[in-house]
């Protein structure tokens, strides 16, 4: 069988579920072809730049206009009326991936961003006879329109409210169904605590406290860390700075009054979350989902107006999170909650949230709907 993980940089979510998809498919059928591809592979330098560093910019820089635009564009009317108008005059990138799907023949096409949700529906036209299954992977927990097309096979999504939202607009109920979020493997695994905390030097009659600034350290991970020093209650912290090498070495240097280890990107998440008592971070839907699957509370901070503060919404009413909207609140409700009552039952909410196995039971679901010869777009 010929496999395709189609994804796009736009954050790191959406490489991560496409990372988690292609481990839990290589370990259900190795033999199989594989492919992992970031489409913006195929576009232009120029376009490539303005696509990857546009998204950035935007809501770092000037949030309410991509809250605006985030808002604008929900309406799956206007979504399909904006593809109609792109189908007629299709960009070189666009030709250029068609091509490729043409020479790689896939039988399944996953999609864990909605731009190749788009591409697949123009490359459907072109095809003639059997067409691929089209798996469309919703990273986040309210499904924006531009995720909904007329190429989409298979809906996955990260919660029944995903799904609700999916078929009121218009999606057959029986082709959405409610896998979780994928996340790797290794969050399911069993972690000896002990050794962790040994190789970081933590302590273990304090409660520690992972602070999150995302792939690209760009949430306000200093800020966050100089109210922290206002909280009495003794406790420690991580933070990890990610590909945000200044930051790490500024944080690095500077003295708490809470035992504070700062790192910079790493590759075991799961061993941090693992050991954490409550997790500071923005509301992506990937580390969201990280968190939930290990059953550790969420701290949110001011998270970006569109589909992180859907997330958020969705966090809270479900009793996984607490949320302030301004750091300068962050020493008050951090000394509510450590320790207390109420981050206990954060920890069984987010567990009960939580979807470890979410990679694996796509990959079956989709090789289970490939063996049922009736497939119809919704």
């Amino acid at each position: 069988m010929r496999v395709l993980i189609a994804t796009i940089t736009a954050g790191a979510g959406h490489l991560q579920a496409a990372a988690a998809l292609d481990e839990a498919w290589r370990g259900l059928r190795p033999r199989d072809v594989v492919e992992k591809i970031d489409l913006q592979t195929f576009f232009s330098p120029l376009h490539k730049k303005v696509h990857s560093d546009g998204y950035v910019k935007l809501v770092e820089h000037a949030p309410d206009l991509w809250a605006m635009l985030f808002k604008k564009t929900d309406n799956p009317k206007l979504v399909r009326r904006l593809a109609k108008i792109r189908s007629k005059f299709p960009p070189q990138s666009t030709r250029r991936i068609i091509r490729y799907l043409e020479k790689f023949k896939p039988d399944v096409v996953f999609c864990t961003h909605y731009l190749p949700v788009e591409i697949m529906a123009k490359a459907k036209e072109k095809w003639e006879g059997r067409h691929p299954l089209v798996v469309t992977v919703v990273t986040d927990f309210e499904a924006h329109a531009l995720w909904m097309g007329p190429s989409s096979d298979l809906y996955c999504v990260a919660a029944e409210e995903t799904k609700a939202r999916l078929v009121a607009r218009g999606a057959t109920p029986e082709n959405v169904i409610v896998t979780g979020i994928p996340i790797a493997g290794k969050f399911s695994a069993q972690i000896d605590q002990t050794a962790v905390r040994k190789r970081y030097g933590l302590r273990d009659d304090l409660p520690i406290v992972l602070v999150l600034g995302g792939g690209f350290g760009m949430g306000p991970v200093a800020e966050i860390l100089h109210e922290l020093d206002k909280v009495d209650q003794p406790f420690q912290t991580l933070v990890v700075a990610g590909r945000n090498e200044e930051l790490r070495r500024e944080l690095a240097v500077q003295d708490r009054k809470h035992p504070t280890h700062v790192l910079g990107f790493v590759t075991n998440m799961h061993e941090l979350m693992s050991v954490s008592d409550l997790v500071i971070t923005k509301p992506g839907g990937l580390t969201s989902s990280e968190a939930l699957a290990m059953g550790k509370p969420i701290f949110i901070l001011n998270p970006i107006p569109g589909q992180e503060a859907a997330n958020s919404d969705f966090l809270l009413e479900r009793g996984a999170a607490s949320k302030v909207n301004r750091v300068e609140d962050v020493p008050y409700r951090m000394a509510q909650l450590l320790g207390s009552k109420k981050l206990t039952e954060m920890a069984r909410a987010a567990k009960a949230l939580g979807h470890p196995t979410a990679a694996l039971d796509i990959c079956q679901e989709t090789l289970s709907r490939l063996g049922n010869p009736k497939r119809s777009a919704s």
